[in-house]
C-alpha cells in the first residue's frame, strides 16, 4: 500500500517542517520531474517532490536572460506522453523563447493537477540510505524529515551555476548578473556600460539583444564557439499541423536517431562528394539554420579531415559576417572540432560585433587580472569600464547538482567520494552502492547530447517500468552491480574515444570546472542504440542489477503466504 500524502496548503515560509513517510521522493520540478510525478500517480504511489524554485520549469525557470530560447524546435521540445497535450499546446515560434518554454511547464503542472505534491521554496540537503530499514532519508533547508523507499534525482544537467573565482568580484561598485540566476523581474540596461564575460551559449544568446539596449558592451571572450544561425520565426500554420496529423510517427522515428531530434541526416561522409557539392550543401544547411547543420554528413563527428571541411566553412561565414578583420580573425575556433562542444544557434550574434556599440576582448591574449571597482582589469593593465558585469560562465554540467544534495549511500558512502575521480554509474540511471536511488539524465545517458525531452521521457518511463515490476514481483531494493558499472564506464569512454569529442576541452569533460576530473560525462553511442540497450537489460530481468530479495523468492514467498 502507498504510504500516506501528508498534504498542507500553508506557504513555504510559514509551512511547518514535514515529518512523513512516502514510497518516492522526487528532487526537482523542471521537465524529469513533473513527468516523473505523474508517472508516479498512475503506479498508485505515494510521491513528495521538492524543488528549490518557487514554480516549476527546472532550468527554464531559472535561465531568464535576454534572449533565452531553446536550440531544439518546438514542436520536438516538448512532452510526448498525452496525445491531447500535444495537439492542444501552440507553439508561437519556430525555437520557443524562454517565457513560452516555462509557460508550457505550468500548463502542463495544471492540466495534471501536480503542484499538490510539490514543496516550493525547498533545497535536500541530504539524502542517506538507511541499510536496516531499507529506506532513503531526506532532509531539507526548511527541516523536513522524510522517509522514502526510493529516490529519484530529478536536479537537471544544466543547473548548478558556476560562478568564476576573480579577484576583487566584491569591490565592484556597479551590478552583477549571472545567465543561470537572471532576476525574474528582469534588468534595464539600457543605456548602460555592460561587461559580458563568456561567449558559450547563453552569452551568444543575450549578447545580440543585450547589445540593442546597452550604451556599450564589453565581450571578454577566452574561448570562441562555433555557431549556426537559428533562422527562427513565427510558427508556421502549415508545418505546425504537419506535426500534429502525424505525431505518434514522428515521435517513434525521432526516438531512433542519434540524438532524439528528428531532421534529414546525409547518409554519405564528406570527402565522398566533391568540393563543390559540400558546399552546396553546407549553404543549404546554413540558411535552413539550427543544430541539423551537424547532420550535413555523417562522418562530422568521426573524421578529422571531414570535420574540418564543416569547421572551415563556418570560419568563411563569419569572415564573411563580421567587417573587422581583427575581431573576425578572434571569433574563430580554430582549436578543437566543430560540434565537439555543443554547437551553438543564435540569432545575429555574428553581426552583432559589426555595431559601433560592441567591443571585444580577447583574454587568450590579454587575461582577466581582476574585477576592479570600476569595471573589469586585464593583464595589459587596462581597466574596461562597466556599470553592469553579466557572468556567462555555465554550469557545473551534469555533476553539480547532484554532488549538491548531500547523498549517502551503503556505508555512509557519499556519492562525491565514490565520483572523486568522475561520475561513474550504470547506464546513467544508478550508481553501484546506492540502492533505490534512480537519476533521471545522469552522467552515462545520452541526456545533453539529445534533445532533452527525448531523453527524459526514456528514463521516467524506463524507472516507472523498473517500480512497477520491483512492486509485481516483491522486490525491495534495486541496485547496479560493481561489475556492470564498471563495464558501462569502460563502453562509454570506448565509444567516445572512437569520435572526436574527447579533443575539446569542454563542458562534457567537465573542462569549464577548475579540478573537475576530466571524463567526458554523456553517453555518446546515440538516443536509438541507448534505448534498446536500457529495453533489453529490462527485459533480461534487470541484468546487471542486484534485486534484493531475488524476483523468484519473492514470488514464492507470496504464494507461500
Amino acid at each position: 500500500m502507498p504510504d500516506a500524502q501528508p498534504h498542507s496548503d500553508a506557504s513555504p515560509a510559514d509551512r511547518p517542517p514535514e515529518i512523513a513517510a512516502f514510497d518516492v521522493v522526487v528532487v526537482g520540478a523542471g521537465f524529469g520531474g513533473l513527468y516523473m510525478l505523474h508517472r508516479l500517480r498512475g503506479l498508485g504511489l505515494s510521491a513528495r517532490v521538492f524543488e528549490a524554485a518557487d514554480g516549476v520549469g527546472g532550468t527554464w525557470y531559472w535561465n531568464r536572460y535576454p534572449g533565452a530560447r531553446c536550440d531544439v524546435e518546438s514542436m520536438q521540445y516538448s512532452y510526448s506522453f498525452s496525445e491531447e497535450l500535444q495537439q492542444e499546446w501552440h507553439w508561437p515560434e519556430r525555437f520557443s523563447a524562454q517565457p513560452d518554454i516555462l509557460r508550457y511547464a505550468n500548463h502542463v503542472a495544471d492540466r495534471f493537477d501536480l503542484r499538490r505534491d510539490i514543496r516550493f521554496e525547498t533545497r535536500v540537503t541530504s539524502v542517506a540510505w538507511d541499510e536496516a530499514a531499507e529506506r532513503w532519508t531526506v532532509e531539507t533547508d526548511r527541516g523536513d524529515r522524510i522517509t522514502a523507499r526510493f529516490c529519484i534525482m530529478a536536479t537537471g544537467c544544466l543547473s548548478a551555476a558556476r560562478m568564476p573565482d576573480i579577484p576583487g568580484l566584491d569591490s565592484f561598485e556597479g551590478d552583477t548578473y549571472h545567465t543561470g540566476h537572471w532576476p525574474h523581474e528582469g534588468v534595464d540596461l539600457a543605456g548602460r556600460r555592460v561587461a559580458v564575460i563568456g561567449t558559450g551559449s547563453s552569452a551568444i544568446q543575450a549578447i545580440p539583444v543585450i547589445a540593442e539596449q546597452a550604451g556599450h558592451v564589453t565581450v571578454f571572450q577566452r574561448t570562441p564557439n562555433f555557431s549556426i544561425p537559428s533562422r527562427n520565426k513565427p510558427m508556421d500554420a502549415e508545418y505546425e499541423n504537419l506535426w500534429k496529423s502525424d505525431y505518434r510517427a514522428r515521435r517513434l522515428k525521432a526516438r531512433t536517431m542519434r540524438n532524439g531530434i528528428l531532421y534529414h541526416l546525409n547518409d554519405k561522409g564528406a570527402m565522398e562528394v566533391s568540393e563543390e557539392d559540400r558546399l552546396r550543401e553546407y549553404e543549404a544547411r546554413w540558411e535552413g539554420g539550427g543544430i541539423a547543420f551537424m547532420a550535413a554528413y555523417n562522418n562530422l563527428a568521426l573524421d578529422a579531415e571531414a570535420n574540418r571541411t564543416a569547421a572551415d566553412f563556418v570560419r568563411e561565414k563569419i569572415r564573411s559576417i563580421v567587417r573587422d578583420p581583427a575581431k573576425a580573425e578572434a571569433l574563430m575556433p580554430r582549436d578543437y572540432p566543430i560540434g565537439t562542444k555543443r554547437i551553438c544557434v543564435d540569432t545575429d550574434y555574428f553581426e552583432t560585433f559589426n555595431r559601433d556599440n560592441v567591443s571585444l576582448v580577447d583574454l587568450r591574449k590579454t587575461p582577466i587580472e581582476a574585477i576592479a571597482p570600476k569595471g573589469v582589469r586585464t593583464t595589459d593593465g587596462t581597466v574596461h569600464e562597466a556599470d553592469a558585469i553579466v557572468f556567462a560562465t555555465g554550469f557545473d554540467a551534469m555533476t553539480g547538482a547532484l554532488l549538491k544534495a548531500g547523498i549517502r549511500g551503503r556505508g555512509g558512502l557519499a556519492l562525491a567520494d565514490k565520483w572523486e575521480e568522475g561520475p561513474r554509474s550504470y547506464l546513467g540511471l544508478m550508481v553501484a552502492g546506492f540502492p533505490n536511488l534512480f537519476t533521471i539524465t545522469g552522467p552515462g545517458s545520452p541526456s545533453v547530447l539529445s534533445n532533452m525531452m527525448v531523453s527524459i521521457e526514456q528514463h521516467v518511463d524506463w524507472i516507472a517500468d523498473c517500480l512497477a515490476y520491483l512492486g509485481a514481483t516483491g522486490v525491495r531494493t534495486i541496485e547496479a552491480t560493481q561489475e556492470a558499472e564498471d563495464a558501462w564506464v569502460a563502453h562509454g569512454m570506448e565509444v567516445a574515444n572512437r569520435t572526436l569529442y574527447p579533443r575539446a576541452a569542454s563542458w562534457y569533460m567537465g573542462a569549464n570546472i577548475p579540478g573537475k576530473p576530466r571524463v567526458f560525462m554523456p553517453y555518446i553511442g546515440g538516443v536509438g542504440v541507448y534505448r534498446e540497450k536500457c529495453d533489453e537489460i529490462a527485459a533480461k530481468g534487470y541484468e546487471g542489477f542486484r534485486l534484493s530479495p531475488p524476483p523468484a523468492t519473492a514470488a514464492r514467498a507470496e504464494a507461500a503466504e
